[in-house]
């Protein structure tokens, strides 16, 4: 189903190295946004970061391009794409490390004139605490642009009061509080400033938080658990593109919140049922 909303994911790119079969696949948080936004049939979705020179970079490049994405206002520099190294534990993927985001962690991508008249053609930008990009959000901010960040599940508190008030949407994974403190940290984001915070908790589902009352969404079941990587990308992506789908057809309120959440558990659990998140995997040279 074709969405009228255009977003753009901002920062990383990385390939995720699985270790257990010599395979890499693309991925990043601000590419995996993109790319899921397509899937959920957002009508533009584009790509804005840096990229490396190596097999790595050409392999994300590549993959991003079969799916569509826009790429006009990516750089590629001399160096190591951003790379993390994975394996597998009963379907759930692990973390062993990774190089810092290669080049991309050595040269922050700052913003023009340019680069924010582009910016200004989407209805949000996404971006998150892997990105490199906190000292452009005031920027994009003052430009008027909705901001969706991911704090993922390993941002300080003093992270979040630097961060926070510069964003719309505040997605974070919170698999390791209990619910109360889940719900507690969700009061204490969303009066920084964001209008809207989201907590995933795994196989707890998730819980929102609009200022106002409290929402639950519960997994969507999936058929064939392949790989749970991107997951909590793809669910926040769902979000984003039904929140803005919704708006531009007159949907307000909690009945947008109930949708765009219900819409999102069943994007994350597609997401689930192949190796990667998307594109298809890569021989590590």
């Amino acid at each position: 189903m074709a969405r009228k909303v255009s977003v753009l994911g901002f920062g990383d790119n990385v390939v995720d190295i699985y270790e257990h079969t010599g395979t890499m696949y693309p991925g990043g948080n601000a590419v995996n946004f993109a790319v899921a936004a397509k899937r959920c049939g957002a009508e533009r979705s584009a790509y804005m970061g840096y990229f490396g020179s190596d097999a790595a970079a050409e392999h994300v490049i590549t993959s991003l391009e079969e799916e569509g994405i826009e790429l006009i206002k990516c750089k590629q520099l001399l160096g190591p794409n951003g790379a993390a190294r994975v394996t597998l534990v009963d379907g759930d993927r692990v973390f062993l490390g990774s190089n810092g985001g290669g080049i991309r962690g050595e040269t922050s991508y700052v913003l023009d004139r340019f680069d924010l008249a582009y910016i200004k053609q989407f209805d949000v930008v996404h971006t998150g605490n892997y990105c490199f990009t906190e000292r452009q959000l005031p920027k994009i901010h003052k430009a008027g642009v909705p901001i969706s960040f991911d704090f993922s599940d390993d941002s300080s508190w003093e992270y979040y009061e630097q961060i926070a008030s510069l964003v719309d949407f505040a997605f974070m994974s919170c698999s390791e509080m209990s619910e109360q403190e889940t719900i507690e940290h969700l009061h204490r984001v969303v009066e920084l400033g964001p209008r809207y915070a989201n907590a995933t908790r795994g196989a707890e589902g998730a819980i929102g938080f609009d200022g106002e009352r409290l929402y639950r969404q519960a997994p969507a079941p999936v058929e064939h658990l392949v790989d749970t990587m991107a997951a909590g990308d793809t669910f926040l992506t769902g979000f984003i593109v039904s929140w803005f789908d919704l708006t531009k057809q007159g949907v307000e309120g909690s009945d947008r919140i109930e949708q765009s959440l219900a819409f999102a558990a069943t994007a994350a659990a597609r997401a689930c049922e192949s190796d990667g998140s998307w594109g298809h995997g890569a021989p590590v040279a």
